[in-house]
């Protein structure tokens, strides 16, 4: 990604143009008078006469009601009924001008908006006129509730309009008027928006409107106002819902800016956020890492509540809190997933032993135990304080002040273990008890034992004696003596929820309401008199976080500032936000105020300091399941291998406290080598934390490298960096990231050398071919020794009979040539083959003396068509002596040409006998024993053949361990001339394959490309290409000579055959060494193979590359990032791309800025907006 220069907008001509087109739309609610083109008068006059028309209704019932002629309740249905008539009206013109339209063919143009928007229109109420002004719905189940919604809610309008009625409601005729006409205003747009044309929306939380729903969202504030209209009608003296009717009346007429704003939430996010918002604070429990989930608990949560109302039992009613408040804290999905699997499993039988998964090893007896155990600890707790101890209002001498003053030293005690954990207190001074300098794992284990104690002192504090000295004040509490109320009911079901759900919040929450109880005694006070202490910890706990938005909503907009004014391309056209800023200062802050209130993001628009209020959407602020999406590609393996050992070190780190304040919402960044790792706190319980870990891509672009050396200097000055000063500052103070603790995590270190000086040896090349046939020979016997039916077969053979192996016959014709005639293939040995031995095989090599003596005639075998898929064993045709097992199948290594018409003449082939009757059991396939080399050049490449080396490799087998005398046996397999044969054929014939015709040195760039699979053309090629397996194994045995060649030069030479073999076994066993690209590297990364080899060649330098992954446990440096900065970012994002449709991939949003880290934050946003290269399902990590 280039840099952007300071001359670029930030939106370029045709994202202009087209944004100045869609927002006048979105102002309006739909009517588009700004077309870019030249469009008929009536276009324009069609629309406003849609526009007005819910107004002409309206206004009709209005007048007859102030003349007198209909009550209000007649002139809201009249208004009404004419709208839903006009309604229907209008939809079913669209359905049947779409219905008549015909496909006209259009010529392409170049430009693309004008494509889309340009229309042919005819006449007047022409179809492509009515097509234009109602494009029309989807479904007709839309149409039909569309419709009625719209009469409903001109019905209703009118009724909330009435001029009358605002007199009396402000006392003000002026005002009345006023709020009439843009009143209606207001509704107009929502009218329009709702049947005749949907505008988009600034405030869009789905990517796709798939079920209409946007066309809802105008509607549904416009009833929510007139639902507090109704309210006040029809109830009497409640002067809280007078004046809030009042406010809305008001607000009312400012509905449009703040939809065009993008303030409001649309319907889904609206309905998510509130759910959320419900649970946490009015009944004490947590976000959700799945939309499913979070409905399931808010309906079970609210039954909670309403339950307890009906609870005659004051006793009964606190172990029910108690009880419920302690159970729905738990992971009970896991729990209930774990224990289904576990019964399943039962029931199949003891047949299946595979071990249990991850996400089932955390939950064994022991924690179901302990679970039961502190329960029914807890139920005894709060009835016996509830039952025998006397209730008083709070005094410096009542038991439940006694309880206050141990929970005020619990919170001090857990704060200061909380804040030692961590490598930085309140993120600005470094922790003198962290360790320092830490670099290696064994090191900073060393180092932080201490910590490790303290923080187990910390989870006992919290999880056990909190929670109990909690439960204690709040079962002496006097509000739950008498007969309780709604109030009580649902703050102490909060309440006694929060205890378990969030310790340390609860914990807070009930000193602040001790201390304040303490502070302030007078009965007279509204705090002490009118509520609760339900209720006061309901709103302790809404404030709290709404501070803590606030502070963190402040310091994101004083880093937006800072990065603005720092930006030196920019800061001509940044300076004059920033003075604007600073001189309506009080203005931010009501934003910033306003914002925190709604618990929304605080949006800067294109990341300048031009601030908005965001709408309110769910902590996971993407609509999508959580790990569903990620732009997959070949790094996306790293972060899959790492993803469970950083579980476990995240489970360690959260339970020590090492990461601060656990919240949902919550964002930390972690860093290692090229790695970046991105992990967001999704819903948080007792002893539970469920987490997402995204990755980001290792192919760094330029934007992608300033940030991430910022992120690295970040972590070098807090972990590296040596300080004179006990508590020296945080030098990165202003930055969103702050340091917090570092990992240790099992995964893949990555280096790559430079090979230079190594592969472009003339002595280790030439050294290379030697050892290529030595390490051929050895994965060939390898291979042939752990065959499936090598253990199976050698237990049943039969010693007594001899093995019999075809050998190639002799030339039976004599005007056929024999390769011992000629040194090499030519042309006229090429014209002798007929066209049906194109499959066949070469002409057979005729062998020695030696050989000949151990040939046995056998006849009565039909031989096959040559190349022919069906072949033929001995077992009907042998003589006695040759036994019926499949085993024993001749191998055919070659046919003489035969004519067709003579291929049902008897041919007489010899058959080998091995001098060892094991030798069966290490041979090789058939098909790989056939010839395609002259005899000339197999006999002359058969003398480099390493024959001792073969024989060592033989006698070093284990796989007649089973046998009393395995060392005889081996010892005359090794003797075997005609095995030995076999293998000296196979070896040596791969060896020229990979070499090609000419026998000289290879060179580097020959290495590589047969490294990668890229074999010169050769007589052999063919044959071995047409044998996968063995191709694969060459090509095994090739890189593993380049790995041996590699070490050789590193790490001095091989003494003895003994060595060789065990650095052989070791590439087995501990490597693997082939492609990068390769499908087996990412299988070989998740089964966390020790090491990785591949060869590369970097172009531009020129120069050979070795990259070796080596699989260690290494530290990982994790920081928090301020989950404002990155909510605001993401919803910046989110109206960017999806209402401004500005995907520039050189826009100024998504470029690099060391303090607000924007091109990371745009990488971790959710696909489509985003582009993390994996992203994990919900992670339940346990924190016992």
């Amino acid at each position: 990604m280039r840099r952007m220069s300071p001359d670029v907008p930030l939106l370029n001509d045709y994202k202009q143009d087209f944004f100045l087109k869609r927002f006048p739309q979105t102002v309006l609610g739909g009517p588009r008078f700004k077309l870019g083109y030249c469009a008929p008068p009536y276009i324009y006059v069609n629309q406003i006469i849609l526009f007005l028309m819910p107004w002409v209704w309206g206004g009709l019932g209005t007048l007859l009601y102030q003349l007198g002629i209909l009550e209000d309740y007649y002139t809201a249905s009249l208004s009404g009924g004419l709208m839903l008539f006009a309604a229907f009206f209008i939809q079913f013109t669209s359905l049947y001008a779409r219905n008549k339209s015909m496909t006209v063919e259009r010529m392409l143009t170049t430009d693309i908006l004008a494509e889309e928007d340009e229309h042919d229109f005819t006449s007047c109420a022409g179809t492509e006129t009515i097509k234009f002004l109602i494009p029309g719905k989807k479904y007709v189940a839309n149409t039909v509730l569309h419709s009625f919604l719209a009469g409903l809610m001109c019905g209703l309008g009118t009724w909330y309009l009435l001029p009358k009625r605002i007199s009396l409601l402000y006392g003000s005729t002026g005002g009345a008027v006023l709020l009439f006409l843009f009143g209606w205003m207001t509704l107009c747009i929502g009218e329009y928006s709702l049947i005749v044309n949907t505008a988009a929306e600034t405030a869009t939380f789905q990517t796709q409107d798939t079920y209409e729903i946007t066309p809802l969202m105008r509607p549904l504030y416009i009833f929510f106002f007139v639902s507090v209209d109704l309210a006040h009608r029809f109830t009497v003296n409640i002067p809280a819902l007078e004046q809030m009717n009042q406010i809305l009346h008001i607000l009312f007429i400012f509905l449009p800016f703040l939809w065009a704003l993008g303030t409001l939430p649309p319907p889904d996010a609206l309905f998510l956020w509130a759910m959320e918002q419900v649970l946490e604070f009015g009944l004490g429990g947590s976000s959700m890492s799945t939309h499913l989930r979070l409905l399931i608990m808010f309906i079970i949560s609210a039954g909670t509540a309403v339950t307890s109302y009906f609870i005659p039992s004051t006793v009964g009613v606190v172990l029910f809190m108690t009880g419920l408040g302690f159970l729905l804290s738990l992971n009970l999905s896991d729990m209930g997933l774990v224990f289904k699997r576990s019964v399943t499993r039962h029931r199949v039988g003891t047949k299946s032993k595979a071990l249990p998964s991850r996400s089932e090893k955390p939950f064994t007896w022991k924690e179901y135990l302990f679970y039961i155990i502190v329960l029914v600890l807890a139920l005894i707790e709060t009835s016996l304080l509830h039952h025998f101890a006397g209730f008083s209002q709070i005094s410096k001498n009542s038991p439940q002040a006694i309880v206050g003053y141990v929970l005020v030293i619990l919170l001090i005690i857990l704060w200061i273990l909380r804040e030692i954990q961590s490598v930085c207190i309140f993120g600005i001074f470094r922790n003198p008890f962290y360790p320092k300098d830490v670099q290696t794992v064994t090191l900073f284990l060393e180092k932080q034992t201490r910590l490790v104690k303290i923080g187990v002192v910390r989870r006992i504090l919290l999880n056990l004696v909190s929670p109990f000295a909690m439960i204690a004040f709040l079962s002496l509490d006097s509000s739950l003596q008498g007969l309780h109320s709604l109030s009580v009911s649902i703050g102490f079901t909060r309440a006694f929820r929060m205890v378990w759900q969030n310790t340390e919040n609860a914990l807070l929450e009930t000193v602040i309401v001790s201390v304040v109880h303490l502070l302030v005694s007078s009965t007279d006070v509204w705090w002490n008199r009118s509520l609760d202490t339900g209720i006061r910890l309901l709103l302790v706990g809404i404030m709290r976080d709404r501070l803590i938005q606030f502070i963190s909503k402040l310091q994101f907009a004083v880093t937006v500032l800072l990065a603005s004014w720092t930006e030196k391309k920019r800061r001509k056209s940044t300076t004059t936000l920033c003075i604007l800023n600073i001189v309506f200062s009080p203005f931010v802050l009501v934003f910033i105020v306003f914002s925190a209130l709604l618990s929304s993001p605080l949006l800067p628009l294109f990341t300048l300091p031009l601030f908005l209020v965001g709408f309110p959407r769910p902590v996971q602020i993407w609509p999508g399941a959580v790990g569903t999406a990620a732009c997959v590609c070949a790094d996306t393996v790293y972060y899959h291998q790492m993803v469970p050992s950083l579980t476990t070190a995240l489970q360690a780190a959260m339970a020590t406290g090492s990461l601060g304040l656990l919240l949902p919402g919550s964002h930390y960044l972690g860093r290692f080598q090229d790695r970046l790792i991105w992990i967001m706190i999704l819903e948080c319980g007792y002893t539970y934390c469920c987490i997402n870990i995204k990755g980001l891509e290792l192919q760094e672009t330029s934007c992608h490298t300033a940030e991430a050396q910022r992120v690295d200097e970040v972590f070098q000055s807090a972990f590296e960096q040596e300080y004179s000063r006990i508590c020296s500052i945080n030098e990165h103070f202003g930055n969103v990231l702050t340091p917090c603790t570092v990992l240790p995590v099992k995964l893949y270190s990555d280096a790559r050398n430079v090979l230079s000086g190594i592969i472009d040896s003339h002595d280790n090349l030439k050294e290379f071919k030697g050892d290529l046939i030595k390490v051929l020979v050895w994965i060939l016997v390898q291979y042939c020794s752990r065959r499936p039916n090598v253990q199976d077969v050698h237990r049943t053979e039969n010693k007594g009979k001899a093995s019999l192996i075809i050998l190639p016959a002799l030339n039976a014709s004599p005007q056929s040539q024999s390769p011992e005639d000629t040194d090499s293939l030519n042309s006229e040995i090429l014209d002798d083959w007929s066209d049906d031995n194109v499959f066949g095989d070469e002409p057979t090599i005729q062998k020695g003396k030696e050989e000949k003596d151990q040939l046995k005639v056998v006849s009565g075998i039909n031989l096959p068509i040559p190349g022919s898929v069906e072949s033929q064993g001995l077992g009907d045709h042998s003589i006695g002596t040759v036994p019926d097992n499949s085993l024993y199948k001749s191998v055919i290594l070659g046919y003489p040409v035969v004519d067709k018409g003579k291929q049902k003449d008897v041919t007489y082939i010899p058959l080998v006998e091995f001098s060892c009757s094991h030798s069966h059991l290490l041979s090789l396939p058939e098909e790989w024993t056939s010839n395609c080399l002259p005899n000339s050049k197999m006999r002359e490449m058969s003398s480099l053949f390493p024959e001792e080396w073969y024989q060592f490799v033989l006698r070093q087998l284990e796989c007649f361990h089973t046998e009393e005398n395995a060392s005889n046996v081996l010892e005359e397999i090794a003797k075997d001339r005609v095995l030995k044969d076999f293998y000296v054929h196979a070896v040596m014939t791969c060896y020229f394959s990979l070499f090609g015709v000419d026998n000289m040195v290879p060179s580097p760039g020959h290495i590589l490309r047969v490294y990668s699979g890229v074999l010169p053309w050769s007589f052999a090629l063919d044959w071995l290409t047409e044998k996968p397996e063995l191709f694969q194994l060459a090509l095994k045995a090739f890189r593993y000579t380049l790995k041996l060649m590699i070490d050789k030069a590193s790490l001095g030479p091989i003494e003895d055959f003994k060595e060789l073999t065990n650095c052989l076994e070791e590439y087995e066993t501990d490597w693997y060494i082939g492609l990068v690209s390769d499908e087996k590297w990412k299988e070989a990364i998740l089964q966390e193979k020790p090491y990785l080899f591949s060869l590369g060649y970097d172009p531009n330098m020129g120069v050979y590359t070795g990259r070796v992954l080596t699989l260690q446990e290494l530290l990982i440096q994790v920081g928090k990032l301020n989950a404002e900065a990155v909510r605001g970012q993401w919803a910046n994002l989110s109206w960017e791309l999806l209402y401004a449709t500005n995907d520039d991939e050189e826009r100024y949003s998504i470029q690099a800025h060391p303090l607000l880290l924007r091109n990371l934050t745009v990488q971790a946003a959710d696909p489509p907006l985003g582009y993390p290269i994996y992203s994990s399902k919900p992670l339940h990590i346990h924190l016992y």
